[in-house]
């Protein structure tokens, strides 16, 4: 990956817009914006999915859709690192369970995102079918 490079413009309270390349986000607390784990979890979502496809298009796995279920707790204690991540991919439209299941253990496996956030969190991926 290249560098990748993000402005974000703020007020003087919590309340500001992240610029990216492609797109922006508007950041705050208030309805309608995004808090930073927030980002976080979708960051960590997309990436993780992200690596999932990349893993079945090469395995030529076929599903209709997906969802991504991104849920975890920061630690009371400062700082207040993430204590654990669930990321849970429900699959819709598919035969082959156990060649999905196998890629969203690659997923978790290599995607860098769920690799950094394993350093401070308890990370688990779970796969299921409907």
């Amino acid at each position: 990956m290249a560098t990748r490079k993000i402005e974000m413009n703020f007020s003087n309270t919590f309340e500001g817009e992240m610029i990216a390349p492609k797109g922006t986000v508007k950041i705050g607390v208030e309805e309608g914006t995004i808090e930073p784990y927030d980002l976080l979890f979708g960051s960590l979502g997309s990436c993780v999915y992200s690596t999932f496809l990349d893993i079945v298009n090469k395995k030529k796995a076929v599903f209709d859709h997906a969802e991504v279920i991104v849920t975890g707790e920061k630690r009371k204690e400062v700082p207040t690192t993430l204590k654990w991540c669930k990321v849970e991919f429900v699959i819709y439209g598919s035969t082959d369970e156990k060649g999905l299941t196998k890629a969203g253990e690659l997923a978790a496996k290599y995607c860098s995102i769920y690799t950094t956030l394993a350093h401070v969190a308890e990370m688990s991926l779970e796969v299921t079918f409907k």
